[in-house]
């Protein structure tokens, strides 16, 4: 088929890469202007960008699709279908009407449970034991549109980015299945029930609340992880907990119960495993301690 594909960030590259193995003529990659990033504040491609470029492909990044001019250049394209994938721009109804065959979205989660921008983390922040990746026909609505084929997979005790991985590597293996056969798969409309929305994250949600139990600050961590990364502040710093286990031990939310920072909870403990201090890379919470003293009977916040 001939495609534009529709992405900006890792999770959407798996899908760009099949497409292509695949067969199917790439007529144009669109994706979100370069943003101003790191220590030099240097214009940084995205990773879709990045990878088109690689793959020799025409890259196009637009502020907006509103406009006519854009509009007109995306119609030009004669495309049968667009694919998109976490593109991050909302698509009017020219665009979503100008493939022959529409526009199909590569979504994480189980529609209609998590729609929008956060699925991932929604997901592992709300304790589900089951996410997966589906194939939607998009409509002007936020993630409403029927869903094609989807994938189930166990959220266990998966960061978020090893769910991602995991749901973009599967989500793009859907994507051309659909692709091969399109006939083959109805578009089957979202139930009524059961809908709930994923906010977009937040820097602010990335402290830790140690008055919430064990358990969900133990999501909360995995959730963040490995951006904006759950932190917590001490001696003026913001220490980032990349993973930790659940451990039970008496004390105030947010006290220190040990010499090796097991952390007291609204119930429960937590133990943070790997660790990491602003500028520095991940460390295993014995290396942090060596040089960055956190003694019991801290209370941290």
């Amino acid at each position: 088929m001939r495609i534009a594909f529709m992405g900006t960030p890792d999770f959407a590259v798996a899908t760009l890469d099949a497409l292509v193995e695949a067969g199917h003529d790439i007529a144009a990659v669109y994706t979100q202007p370069p943003r101003r990033a790191g220590r030099g504040k240097a214009l940084q491609p995205t990773p879709v960008h990045l990878r088109a470029e690689a793959l020799g492909l025409d890259v196009r990044h637009p502020l907006t699709l509103r406009g006519a001019d854009e509009q007109a250049a995306f119609a030009a394209l004669a495309l049968d279908v667009a694919v998109v994938a976490a593109y991050g721009l909302i698509l009017p109804v020219p665009v979503l009407e100008a493939p022959r065959r529409g526009c199909l979205n590569v979504h994480g989660s189980l529609l209609p449970r998590w729609r929008g921008a956060a699925p991932v983390q929604r997901a592992i922040l709300a304790g589900d034991d089951e996410t997966g990746v589906g194939i939607m026909q998009m409509e002007k609505g936020l993630d409403t549109g029927p869903v094609r084929l989807e994938g189930r997979v166990r959220v266990d005790h998966k960061t978020a980015g090893a769910l991602t991985g995991e749901l973009a590597a599967l989500g793009a293996k859907l994507m051309v299945r659909v692709l091969a056969h399109p006939d083959d798969f109805a578009a089957i409309p979202q139930p009524t029930d059961g809908i709930t929305y994923a906010a977009k994250i937040e820097k602010a949600e990335a402290r830790i609340d140690f008055a919430q139990d064990a358990a969900q600050v133990e999501r909360h961590i995995r959730a963040f992880n490995p951006a904006p990364g759950a932190f917590f502040e001490h001696g003026g710093e913001r220490i980032q907990i990349l993973a930790a286990s659940i451990e039970t031990a008496d004390g105030r939310p947010g006290e220190v119960t040990d010499d090796m920072l097991c952390i007291a909870c609204g119930s429960g403990t937590i133990r943070p495993l790997l660790v990491k201090r602003a500028g520095r890379g991940a460390m295993p919470t014995p290396d942090l301690l060596r040089g960055f003293a956190i003694p019991k009977g801290t209370i941290l916040a």
